[in-house]
């Protein structure tokens, strides 16, 4: 308990001087977690832990302008909407645990759902969703001129890791999750890389540039979670700024994003994790899925990327068909972001439809657990489509 207090001050110390921190429920407190296992939390504890993240860990507000995009209402009720295996939404909704569901159809509102204890305030933990924003951010800091060249390779950005097996790959290898470093990402192992590696920049970067290179860089696809960090922190390097404000000014106010999100930081004071975590409601992750639906167009009409970056991000890689920058591609040319635990934001152009999402399931990241969200997305698309 002594140290769950201690990161409480912390996290207090880290956001920034006027921002409103959510105070967790008396419910949540009784529950938070007093342990730093965010994989292996279990039932209340895991509730409490995602709804009040930015209570456990050190992080950064992402500011909102205090004028949301516009969300209509056209509701319908999709609750009898039956997956391939027969079941339906509400079946679905709460087997997996899902702490929120969202459908968007033609920019309108046709279903919003709560459970778990959410409300449309909740603040959620994003996990890898957090991955896809930072690959928008990147667009932005192309446009900007920060990035001169995706292919440039990552220690010219990130000088600590010459002379390791970072010598080789580029920026976008690391987008696309390509690097051909060895990384184990096996969640359910306790002695995994990415259950063992410290999550602070520099030991961090320790722990990378002694992993052995597996392939040539742009040949394998693997999910590398820390590499992710690195993105986040090549980002930092090249804009000179901080993501969560970068995020605020490129993204968060200009496509009117209702409420203040927080972004987690690897330590306090620090650098924000590239591939974990924005703490942000589900109404946002909707307008996020809006967002890149558009392809990246404001409100306004103007654009914070270079030109065609949404379609390039999500273009197929080399080395995996269904992986973009940072973005996961299905072959109906629908793509998603995706957290462990059941985060996710989808997206369907042809249709029009957004869908985001928010559980805590038992599983951090399971096949069948991924095959039924998939079919979640598909029949929910294809409903509010007929």
């Amino acid at each position: 308990m002594l140290r769950l207090i201690s990161l409480l001050i912390t996290c207090c110390l880290t956001i920034s001087a006027g921002a409103r921190l959510p105070e967790p429920t008396p419910e949540d407190r009784a529950n938070l977690p007093d342990n730093p296992a965010t994989l292996f939390w279990k039932g209340e504890q895991k509730i409490a832990g995602f709804r009040n993240m930015v209570n456990l860990t050190p992080a950064r507000l992402i500011e909102a302008s205090g004028e949301a995009s516009d969300l209509p209402r056209s509701t319908r009720d999709l609750n009898g909407v039956t997956l391939p295996n027969s079941m339906t939404v509400d079946e679905y909704f709460e087997q997996q645990k899902v702490a929120g569901l969202l459908v968007i159809k033609d920019g309108e509102i046709v279903y919003e759902r709560y459970g778990l204890g959410n409300d449309e305030d909740s603040l959620w933990v994003s996990f890898s969703v957090a991955k896809s924003v930072v690959a928008m951010l990147y667009g932005a800091a192309v446009k900007d001129g920060y990035i001169k060249d995706l292919d440039a390779p990552v220690t010219d950005y990130l000088p600590h890791l010459k002379n390791s097996s970072y010598d080789e790959s580029s920026i976008r290898n690391i987008l696309q999750m390509s690097s051909g470093v060895e990384w184990n990402e096996d969640y359910a192992d306790p002695n995994s890389d990415v259950a063992t590696a410290s999550w602070e920049t520099i030991e961090l970067y320790e722990f990378l540039r002694n992993k052995p290179r597996e392939t040539k860089p742009g040949d394998k696809f693997n999910y590398n979670t820390a590499e992710t960090n690195l993105a986040g922190t090549l980002l930092r390097s090249a804009i000179g700024n901080n993501l969560a404000t970068y995020l605020s000014d490129k993204i968060w106010k200009p496509a009117g994003m209702e409420a203040d999100a927080y972004w987690q930081l690897t330590e306090p004071g620090g650098g924000e994790f590239g591939g974990c975590c924005i703490n942000a409601t589900l109404r946002d992750y909707g307008r996020i899925g809006l967002f890149a639906m558009s392809g990246g167009v404001l409100p306004d009409g103007s654009s914070p990327f270079t030109p065609g970056w949404m379609d390039e991000s999500t273009a197929p890689s080399k080395a995996f068909d269904g992986y973009g920058y940072f973005w996961w591609l299905n072959p109906d040319d629908t793509y998603q972001a995706t957290g462990i635990f059941g985060q996710g934001i989808y997206i369907n152009k042809a249709k029009n439809v957004v869908i985001a999402i928010h559980s805590a399931r038992e599983d951090a990241s399971k096949g069948e657990d991924w095959e039924l969200q998939g079919a979640l997305y598909t029949a929910l698309a294809n409903a509010v489509s007929d």
